[in-house]
């Protein structure tokens, strides 16, 4: 099993979308590095889910049920999704400031390429941030 985190923007997919619709694909990602990250996602692997703009958090944890298939919004052919479903809400939200606070966390791209949307996070990491969002998934 591999951790990433995926950033939406909460004004067009939030968390109350997400946990209101249960399963959705995880399209419109049009970056060629975030686009590979998803190419690599496996059935079982999960993910935080973070609200991106002036939220900058982790909200929530989703699952990925359905592995990359090609995007029906993109008119390009170029770019693939993946699907996800609700797994659990943060207890505590998570922030970037705090993230970006521990030296243990340095290394992370979320800390080093904020832009991208779709980051790999390593297992001590992850397990790191579940302890600060007040929940136990691995």
């Amino acid at each position: 099993m591999a951790y990433w985190l995926l950033k939406t923007e909460p004004s067009t997919w939030s968390w109350e979308d997400q946990t209101t619709k249960g399963v959705t694909a995880w399209d419109g990602v049009r970056n060629y590095q975030a686009s590979n990250n998803m190419k690599t996602m496996k059935v079982g692997d999960l993910c935080f889910f973070y609200h991106s703009v002036n939220e900058r958090r982790i909200v929530g944890i989703v699952e990925v049920i359905k592995e990359y298939y090609p995007d029906h919004t993109d008119p390009t052919g170029r770019f693939g999704m993946v699907d996800v479903k609700y797994v659990c809400p943060f207890k505590t939200p998570v922030i970037l400031e705090i993230i970006k606070a521990d030296p243990r966390l340095k290394h992370l791209a979320i800390v080093k390429q904020s832009r991208l949307s779709v980051v790999p996070i390593d297992p001590q990491s992850w397990e790191i941030i579940c302890q600060y969002g007040g929940v136990s998934i691995s």
